[in-house]
């Protein structure tokens, strides 16, 4: 089996197993898994349950009888806690309410006479693969070590189909090789006693959105303090973000009635139109017990910064690693100043605000209602008259839609207002784009299609839960990445009970022309002063985007001389060195590059770390 880098899980925050059943042809197959480094857990048997690498703090197990249970991740959890349950369990399906109803971010493990059940969470922030390994079926929390076992490199269709921008539901969820197999967020696998069936079975159904905002404020702050308690509660020096925006914010509040003491940390932006400084210093004047520290704006790294050196393993590519650099920067720093965990507020755009496509069905349940609330987003975002229509009367499933979008790869950029109030943004290929790369995508789109469901048969629901998913694909590797730092990040508002909270609230009194994130505003009244719960606006940071550019063109432009990607045939590295030298290009805007150079800077790691081939033969 290929060697995996020192980077595929060591310290706190950044386990990775893989699983096996009870039976003499897993354990034979378990035999490969295991290398200097990894711990072995065993079944009662003595044969091996859990292959990986995880530290202490990631993981509870507990084993009454025939029954064992393992959480692997942020919970709050004790291991007596977990006999307890355990000593209850009779069947596999009594795990569910029990775990649905835990506050945290983990993955749960269980074995329960010699059935396995393995699932992530349904943010996507942690997630399940499994596949066929010498005729066993072998589950794990990372798709590469599957990957190697099986001795496949990646395949040059899900290669190509990351050049999409954005890449669609569902064809993220696909593995970047061929033999493996991804979970859906949603689902949980099972596999038999005698580890040769492997099946999915659904676990989690997003909340219907009818509670009234009164209501569910309330919900979402006893969630976010669980959320927060559940990362504080052992103490210590933790720190947080403090941007000056709403969702830091609020998490720097809770985390300061916690028994951790914090370290609040705030980037200054570049653009001296940014107000986000003021912000910050607004609120840490409410907080006399955390220290505020504002790092130098001119330190900060820009957008593409390194994009040369990075050697992360990653199991899929992520645009994550455009801003890398300037999430990674500061934690050394962090460290020394005594933090053991990184909190931040990212996912609060995702679940606290939500999707405007809600009005296509409410322009049809309540249309004097919606046309007042459509006039204003007309008005903030400038949605032309014409087009808004369009999109409120196309009544097209998300198959047809996906279909059609498989014709139209090629043309402009999609208008705003048809990613808004539709099922999302329509997927486009680049002129750097090779007829090769597009004939692959044509044909998984089409595939796609034929099979696709929405995530909700609402418009809006479906947006805010790709939305979670894909802002979860990208912590969920920047999470690994500053675990590598010595401080492990954490997203407090991307736990699933955070998320059912905010799901949960009727999306008229979540999303609002005329009020900015009133459901945040409401659950935080109280806890964060009301003159940083007025804010209404947040930065953009598009100077630093555009420095960064200009900075590092150097950079792009050695990214595409040798590229794996033109090894492939999937793009043309002559136009792409032409765009590198100008930067100021228009056809640059909307960061367009991000996909492409992704899958190169993933393709160049797996090189870095393994040694091995980068690309499947053509």
């Amino acid at each position: 089996m290929t060697e995996l880098h020192e980077s595929a899980g060591a310290g706190p925050g950044d386990a990775y197993c893989t699983v096996f059943a009870d039976c003499a042809d897993a354990a034979a197959v378990a035999r490969s898994f295991s290398r200097p480094g990894t711990h072995t857990l065993e079944h009662a048997s003595g044969r091996p349950w859990l292959i990986g690498r995880w530290h202490d703090d990631d993981m509870v197990h507990a084993r009454v009888g025939p029954v064992d249970l393992v959480l692997i991740g942020c919970s709050a959890v004790q291991r007596a806690d977990l006999e307890r349950t355990a000593a209850r369990v009779r069947h596999l399906g009594d795990l569910d309410a029990w775990a649905s109803s835990l506050p945290g971010s983990f993955h749960l493990l269980a074995c329960v006479d010699g059935r396995i059940h393995a699932r992530g969470t349904a943010s996507g922030l942690r997630l399940v693969f499994h596949a066929p390994v010498d005729g066993v079926q072998v589950a794990a929390t990372r798709a590469d070590v599957l990957a190697a076992a099986l001795g496949a490199e990646p395949d040059p269709e899900q290669v190509a189909v990351r050049l999409l921008w954005p890449v669609p539901h569902p064809l993220y969820q696909a593995p970047m090789w061929r033999g493996v197999s991804a979970v859906a967020p949603h689902d949980a696998l099972e596999l038999s006693a005698d580890g040769r069936r492997a099946r999915h079975v659904r676990w989690w159904t997003p909340p219907e959105p009818v509670v009234p905002l009164q209501t569910g404020a309330p919900r979402v702050r006893e969630a976010l303090v669980e959320a927060v308690a559940a990362r504080t509660r052992r103490g210590g020096v933790v720190s947080c973000d403090l941007s000056g925006g709403l969702d830091s914010t609020s998490i720097c509040f809770l985390a300061d009635r916690s028994p951790a003491r914090v370290v609040a940390s705030t980037w200054p932006g570049r653009d001296p139109a940014d107000t986000d400084l003021y912000w910050a210093e607004q609120a840490a004047g409410s907080l006399p017990e955390v220290e505020h520290v504002v790092w130098d704006a001119e330190e900060s790294p820009l957008v593409y910064t390194e994009l040369l050196g990075i050697d992360d393993l990653l199991d899929e590519p992520t645009i994550g690693v455009m801003d890398r650099s300037r999430v990674l920067h500061h934690l050394p720093a962090l460290a020394a100043r005594g933090s053991r965990l990184h909190l931040t507020g990212i996912g609060g755009d995702h679940v606290a605000w939500c999707s405007e496509a809600y009005y296509h069905r409410l322009a049809r349940t309540r249309p004097l209602f919606a046309l007042r609330q459509l006039r204003g987003f007309r008005a903030l975002w400038q949605w032309p008259l014409g087009g808004m229509l369009r999109v409120l009367a196309d009544s097209r499933s998300y198959g047809t839609w996906l279909a059609d979008a498989g014709e139209r790869l090629r043309g402009p950029l999609p208008d705003t207002v048809s990613a808004g109030l539709g099922w999302g943004m329509s997927p486009r290929l680049f002129d750097w784009v090779t007829p090769r790369a597009e004939e692959l995508v044509r044909g998984a789109l089409r595939d796609g299609a034929e099979r696709a469901e929405p995530l909700h048969r609402d418009r809006g629901l479906h947006n805010d839960l790709e939305q979670i998913r894909s802002c979860s694909r990208i912590i969920r590797q920047w999470d690994h990445m500053a675990a590598r730092t010595g401080v492990p990040m954490a997203s407090p508002f991307l736990d699933d009970r955070v998320i059912e909270a905010c799901l949960a609230v009727r999306p008229a009194e979540r999303v609002s022309p005329w009020r900015y994130k009133p459901l945040l505003t409401a659950a935080m009244h109280g806890i964060v002063p009301e003159p940083c719960l007025r804010r209404a606006n947040k930065a953009a940071a598009s100077r630093d985007a555009a420095d960064g550019l200009r900075r590092h063109r150097g950079d792009l432009m050695a990214l595409w001389e040798d590229s794996h990607l033109a090894r492939m045939g999937l793009v043309d590295p002559g136009m792409l060195r032409r765009l590198a030298q100008r930067p100021a290009t228009p056809e640059l805007r909307d960061a367009v590059l991000y996909s492409t150079i992704a899958a190169e800077v993933w393709l160049r790691s797996l090189t870095k770390v393994t040694g091995g081939p980068a690309a499947g033969r053509r």
